[in-house]
């Protein structure tokens, strides 16, 4: 993360803009605005922001088609900031690789709070400690948010490393999908919302064939959930 962090700000409200980046700006953060999807991609891949705050109503391209062509070649944290607030809108951005969802109206503490936590999650801890995790072919390290497996990098947004880092920090132990989505994400859906936990372990085990011969997977435990399992 750079020294002062760059927040791409994206909402066709004008007055929002205006308010969000004036707390923001207050807070130390250097705030780049666009009020159209296009014009979000086009400063995204100008600027290269540090985390980007989306709406989802948006002319051009919506909200949701942002967050997919950004996915493709970034893992930029994004927060949703929308008016939708049905448990389905959620689940959907979260798969699509959404950081956190946060709707309107909104407490201006709080969303500076959950950008800031955000982006201490996602920069790592200042310090230097060793938080590496290492198995047979796969290092996962926290601190530096970087995956690599069989001597290559594997790139993963946020997400799916800290679901990774997780369960493979607690190897062997088994956690329902209400749980996960509670240490990882940081809060909890009902009923089907936990479909987000199914899709980033596919995602993850897509992006780790062949794991088995090294002596270790993320199993699926029926009726239960997920864990990292290391044969002996």
């Amino acid at each position: 993360m750079k020294e002062k962090p760059i927040i791409l700000l994206v909402d066709d409200d004008p007055s929002i803009l205006q308010l969000v980046e004036l707390y923001l700006v207050k807070e130390g953060f250097d705030v780049r605005t666009a009020q159209r999807g296009d014009d979000a991609l086009a400063e995204f891949r100008r600027t290269q922001p540090d985390l980007i705050l989306l709406d989802l109503m948006l002319p051009g391209v919506d909200g949701t088609g942002v967050l997919k062509t950004i996915r493709r070649t970034s893992s930029v944290p994004v927060i949703i900031l929308t008016a939708r607030d049905e448990t389905i809108d959620k689940v959907l951005q979260l798969e699509l690789g959404a950081d956190d969802y946060i709707t309107k109206p909104f407490d201006m503490k709080e969303l500076v709070a959950r950008v800031k936590a955000v982006l201490r999650r996602t920069s790592g801890p200042e310090s230097e400690k060793d938080d590496t995790l290492s198995f047979p072919g796969l290092s996962i390290s926290l601190s530096q948010y970087e995956v690599h497996y069989e001597g290559k990098r594997v790139d993963m947004p946020p997400k799916e490393l800290e679901l990774l880092y997780y369960l493979a920090s607690h190897a062997g132990q088994v956690f329902t999908r209400e749980q996960l989505l509670e240490h990882v994400w940081g809060f909890g859906f009902a009923g089907d919302s936990s479909r987000t936990v199914d899709v980033h372990v596919k995602r993850v085990r897509e992006k780790l064939p062949g794991r088995e011969a090294h002596g270790w997977d993320i199993a699926t435990v029926w009726g239960v959930g997920y864990k990292f399992e290391v044969k002996a």
